[in-house]
């Protein structure tokens, strides 16, 4: 940061309470516009981050945050029950964070992927093509960081969030589904300009 600069941020899998304090405390020191993906739970439904985690990451966090991006069972947990993409959005802006994108994908059968932002005044859904590929592997971590590059770009949260939708669902649509026996990771670098 002391050398070349940093226009935005984001973090992923935090572990552990002393990780998320500690990456709290330095920007708090360091702001920049930051994307915060809470990863507590894995695709395969192993948990990443216990309740300390957790909690650390809404006091400490949440707040310095631009915009915090879980999927749908993320944001169930850190609200602490289920409901609707809207309500949970607006509950977890009620617990300190500025903004929420809930990341679509979470009914396999729609036709579409449906993000909703809550940008803790307005609502918007954006909505993209649904890629049937089964190369989803990093497809969060991929949303998170296109939408920290194009906060850096100095784009609005919105359009932003409309780039990074897009831009996933292009990257599982080429990603590598004959890797591994899980599902296959995805290819954000064959995408072109949009």
């Amino acid at each position: 940061m002391s050398d070349i600069g940093v226009d935005a941020a984001k973090t992923g899998a935090l572990i552990s309470e002393r990780v998320v304090e500690t990456v709290a405390t330095f920007f708090e020191e360091h702001p920049v516009p930051l994307v915060v993906d809470p990863v507590i739970v894995a695709s395969t439904g192993r948990r990443l981050l216990d309740d300390e985690g957790v909690d650390a990451l809404k006091a400490r966090l949440f707040p310095l945050a631009t915009v915090i991006t879980p999927n749908l069972r993320e944001a169930e947990l850190l609200a602490g029950r289920p409901a609707s993409p809207g309500e949970l959005s607006e509950l977890l802006v009620a617990q300190g964070a500025c903004a929420v994108l809930i990341t679509g994908g979470h009914e396999p059968l729609r036709d579409t992927v449906v993000d909703h932002l809550y940008d803790g005044r307005e609502h918007h859904e954006i909505s993209v093509a649904r890629s049937h590929a089964s190369a989803t592997h990093g497809s969060g971590c991929t949303h998170s960081a296109v939408l920290a590059a194009e906060l850096a770009k100095g784009n609005a949260l919105v359009d932003a969030a409309r780039t990074a939708a897009v831009r996933t669902a292009a990257a599982i649509a080429a990603g590598f589904a004959d890797i591994g026996r899980g599902t296959g990771p995805v290819d954000i670098l064959h995408t072109s300009e949009s």
